[in-house]
């Protein structure tokens, strides 16, 4: 569970309520049907007792680990998640220790069946944040902050196992941190063998390791720690029954002091020395290191039985698989060769909002997990039927998991002296069924095909010379001989106005996507096809969802209608994606190229202001597109960017962005622009299924 409870000055940020988890109880059924055996769950002291214990309010947490317990599974309690604790205290308080150490009591007799405890997740990347960035309350930025913060959190942890214990003898430790790994150029190596020592020191701590011999000892008493708290740990030793690891792809990090090379927002130092600091899967040419090597290195240090605790990236549906099964099979690996590894934990269950700004502040940028909360209510990803496969001791054999994941390609490189250009190719993915693509020579089908170069996708792409979708045998005999996993729809009819006189619009968005559904049901297979937002009138007035009811004012919208309910009649496993308003890279004539070139060579263009859209940016529809076919998603979804606008506004924004003078851009009425068709007034999309575009003002 993603429970990062924050604080930023004097706000908090609570990722329980984000969620929508903090509101749902139904959602511990849904945890127990992943078949996972173990939930490190939140017991946080800053939610439970923020007013003090005296004034403790239980009655969630009692009811949340009631449920986990008549379930089944093993909790292990999180007492301080990124936090800081109650508003009465921080990590630079020096009663923080004691006053966690009461609270953790407290839940040891409240609770007296809980065995698994966190009572600090990551001590030293919320140190890292909180005292020497200055990200997170109480905002320091320096090393005896640091230092101070660090060790506030691991003497804390080591106090609430003792007052634990008292109560609950046989309870465990479950000490979890983000072990990342810092690589460098080698004028660098002084500093990158300081950040991989320091990478250790919250465990060093709790294990009674740091003293004058430590590598770091000199450090710490450099910038102003006394020996006699140092000592301390010595004297109070707490190893971690389980050293937790936390794996992340950002957690590995490349330091080089040729600063033109790199961003300037990458350019920092160590007060003796500039250089970039960069993640080194995008500037190293050896990548970064796997799982294997990581639990390798914590069981040479320890010899203490481990867990990777978190693995999670910020990516496309099969990556987030290919990330997980990767530690998954190292983590099996290493074990075999006799390293105690107790499991692997999936991180967020339901997903986390805004770490790309690291939780600093609140915006819309949400990461699915197992689960998709973007609608409100749980959706489960391709990714929670992986966990349920690798739960019931199965193999998961999701037809787009093979393939060369990204970290793992020459494209990944971004910085330094040798970088590789964005496009990427199938490598590794043709030992797998294929994903056709009809259409392909389209803007769509284009874009598709690219898409699926970018992520491994083994596909196949064929434009109507090769393949007609009208024709029924042709269609039957190019699923028994490419044997698709699923099909993509890409062809289509797109001239709104023509459609009023042209009957190709209906053999080509009608009868085609039938003959479609008809064979990929025959087949077995799922069938992604595309719809518009013309199949609405407007009168409603305001944007329209996925369950409204069509009402098409063109020949357009009522091909695009009748092929919607045909093909949902004949295929049950059939997604139908209705869209708006496209532009992007791959297609010079849509309405923002076009606009944006003729405002630049000085034409006037005339665009209408009483019709409103939801414009949808090419790559990021094929993106949400593919997501949701690999999800094993069905029915209709409205994928538009979040936002609607009238074409004049669309165009001035455009205009702005780009930099070009829109003082040439004429507003007008639709019965001005010469349409042919009748279009809405307002036909902007909204979706009640998951909010998976970004918002315009991104695209």
């Amino acid at each position: 569970m993603e429970c990062t409870h924050n604080r930023v000055y004097d706000r908090y940020f609570d990722q329980l309520d984000r969620s929508g988890h903090s509101t749902r109880d139904a959602d511990i059924a849904l945890i127990a049907g992943l078949g996972v055996r173990a939930v490190r769950y939140p017991v946080l002291w800053e939610r439970v007792a923020p007013n003090g214990i005296a004034r403790a309010d239980w009655s969630w947490t009692d009811r949340r680990l009631t449920d986990l317990r008549a379930r089944g599974l093993r909790v292990i309690a999180g007492l301080v998640h990124h936090g800081s604790g109650p508003a009465s205290t921080n990590l630079l308080d020096p009663s923080f220790p004691a006053a966690l150490a009461e609270y953790a009591r407290a839940v040891a007799v409240r609770y007296p069946w809980l065995r698994g405890f966190t009572p600090v997740n990551e001590p030293l990347t919320t140190a890292r944040f909180s005292a020497l960035y200055g990200h997170w309350y109480p905002h320091a930025r320096d090393d005896l902050a640091f230092a101070r913060a660090l060790l506030a959190q691991c003497r804390a942890t080591v106090l609430a196992m003792a007052a634990i214990r008292e109560v609950t003898p046989g309870a465990r430790l479950i000490q979890t941190e983000d072990l990342g790994k810092t690589f460098s150029t080698p004028r660098l190596g002084y500093q990158a063998a300081f950040e991989n020592e320091r990478r250790w020191l919250s465990l060093d701590l709790l294990s009674g390791r740091v003293g004058p011999q430590h590598p770091l000892w000199p450090w710490l008493v450099g910038v102003g720690i006394e020996e006699r708290e140092l000592r301390w740990f010595e004297d109070h030793a707490c190893p971690p029954d389980i050293v937790g690891l936390n794996h992340y792809m950002t957690s590995q990090r490349f330091l080089d002091e040729r600063l033109p090379l790199y961003p300037e927002a990458a350019h920092g130092g160590n007060g003796r020395q500039r250089y970039a600091d960069v993640e080194a899967v995008r500037a190293r040419r050896a990548g970064i290191e796997r799982p294997r090597d990581l639990l390798g290195a914590a069981w040479e240090r320890y010899g203490l039985p481990l867990a990777i605790t978190e693995v999670h990236t910020w990516s496309t549906r099969e990556e987030q698989m290919r990330w997980f099964m990767e530690a998954w099979d190292d983590a099996r690996a290493v074990r075999a060769r006799g390293v105690d590894v107790r499991a692997v934990t999936a991180w967020a269950v339901f997903g986390a909002y805004d770490w790309d700004r690291l939780a600093t502040s609140e915006g819309d940028h949400y990461e699915p997990g197992a689960f998709d909360v973007s609608s409100g209510a749980p959706r489960l990803t391709a990714l929670g039927s992986l966990l349920r496969e690798v739960g019931a001791g199965r193999r998961p054999a999701h037809p787009a998991l093979p393939g060369t994941p990204w970290w793992r390609r020459p494209e990944r490189m971004r910085y330094g002296p040798v970088r590789v250009g964005a496009r990427g190719s199938s490598t590794g993915a043709r030992a797998t069924l294929p994903l056709l693509v009809t259409g392909g020579g389209g803007t769509l089908g284009r874009a598709l095909g690219c898409a699926c170069d970018e992520r491994a996708l083994c596909h196949r792409t064929t434009a109507r010379a090769e393949l007609d979708i009208t024709d029924a045998s042709a269609v039957r005999d190019a699923l028994a001989a490419i044997r698709p996993w699923a099909v993509i729809n890409a062809a289509g009819y797109v001239r709104v106005d023509e459609a009023e006189s042209d009957a190709r619009c209906w053999s080509e968005n009608v009868d085609g996507p039938l003959v479609l559904a008809e064979a990929c049901a025959r087949a077995g297979i799922p069938l992604v096809t595309f719809s518009s937002d013309l199949v609405f009138d407007g009168a409603k007035g305001s944007a329209y969802v996925e369950s409204d009811g069509t009402s098409p004012l063109s020949a357009y919208g009522r091909s695009k209608a009748a092929a919607e309910k045909g093909v949902l009649e004949r295929h049950d496993r059939a997604l139908v994606v209705r869209t708006s308003a496209f532009f992007g890279p791959l297609d010079r004539y849509n309405f923002v190229t076009a606009t944006v070139t003729a405002l630049a060579e000085g034409r006037t263009v005339a665009a209408a202001s009483d019709v409103t859209v939801s414009p949808t940016y090419v790559p990021d529809l094929v993106t949400a597109v593919l997501d949701l076919l690999i999800d094993g998603e069905s029915g209709i979804w409205h994928l538009a960017q979040r936002g609607s606008i009238t074409w004049a506004e669309f165009g001035r924004a455009a205009a702005q962005a780009v930099g070009v003078d829109d003082r040439l851009l004429r507003p007008v009425q639709a019965g001005q622009m010469g349409w042919l068709a009748r279009r809405p007034a307002n036909s902007a999309l909204a979706s009640a299924r998951g909010v998976l575009m970004p918002r315009l003002e991104d695209a």
